[in-house]
């Protein structure tokens, strides 16, 4: 096995035709990231402005990754970029960053990081959905959950884990070590509808291996998100709700147009 870089982190973002996205995520990670790193970026064949700007950044390995017309877009497509840049690390940590995430605080990786205790058998750090919303409107929106009320008065099965807990790769960190050496992949089980990483967490738990699930509150204290902000700039491209496009819209506007990342939008030293 590949011997890795230690207290070092890889840094794996997939960008699809998301230029500003994109700039805000990479621009916030040299801004606060003061833990050793190193940033891969996988494009999937954007075609456009977002690449070249991608290719304009000597501080990052961009990887282009062909397209499959076979396989289906969306989530199949970021699960493989990731597996890619899962491939191509080096170091003992592998996060992995959605585009339409940004960093808000100095030292998040760091932080992040020390949640691992130097304890070999913590595969995984990370939390739930990233929520930009009062704590009492998340804890309304739990209560009012009447699908998942009714499957457990039902006592319905869950045979895929469908409405099992999962540290989402929004802003997720992993050891390296132990995802290759299990063997896993953030492609495992897309066909049965399982987003984005989620097997592979499920995997983790049940071999063995300890997780950290941080609150959303907290890791919205080192992070921005978007959601859904591939599908919401790119409509067109997807087959996607007309409420979802509106509220990633309104999302989208509140974090972009904010003091921290206008700053970090309009400071074009950040890219060298």
């Amino acid at each position: 096995m590949q011997n890795l870089i230690k207290n070092k982190a890889t840094i794996c973002i997939v960008n699809y035709k998301t230029l500003l996205f994109t700039t805000l995520c990479l621009r916030s990670i040299r801004k606060f990231t003061e833990y050793p790193y190193e940033v891969i970026v996988i494009d999937n064949d954007s075609q456009d402005d977002s690449l070249e700007y991608l290719k304009s950044l000597n501080w990052i390995k961009l990887i282009e990754r062909p397209p499959e017309p076979d396989k289906p877009m969306g989530g199949y497509n970021h699960a493989a970029s990731l597996d890619l840049g899962l491939k191509n690390c080096t170091t003992e940590y592998f996060v992995t960053l959605h585009s339409d995430t940004f960093i808000r605080k100095n030292n998040w990786l760091g932080d992040l990081i020390s949640y691992f205790q130097n304890d070999e058998n913590i595969a995984c750090v990370g939390s739930g959905k990233i929520e930009i919303k009062p704590e009492w409107q998340m804890l309304l929106k739990k209560i009012t959950d009447f699908r998942t009320l009714r499957r457990k008065l039902l006592h319905k099965p869950d045979p895929i884990g469908k409405f099992r807990y999962y540290n989402r790769t929004i802003c997720c960190l992993y050891r390296t070590e132990i995802l290759r050496k299990e063997n896993l992949s953030f492609r495992m089980d897309y066909i049965n509808g399982l987003t984005v990483g989620k097997k592979l967490y499920f995997e983790l738990v049940d071999r063995g291996y300890k997780t950290v699930e941080l609150p959303s509150a907290l890791m919205g204290m080192y992070v921005y998100h978007v959601g859904h902000g591939t599908q919401v700039i790119n409509s067109k491209l997807y087959s996607i709700r007309k409420k979802t496009i509106r509220k990633g819209k309104r999302i989208a506007s509140k974090i972009t147009t904010s003091s921290l990342c206008q700053q970090i939008y309009s400071d074009n030293t950040l890219d060298l």
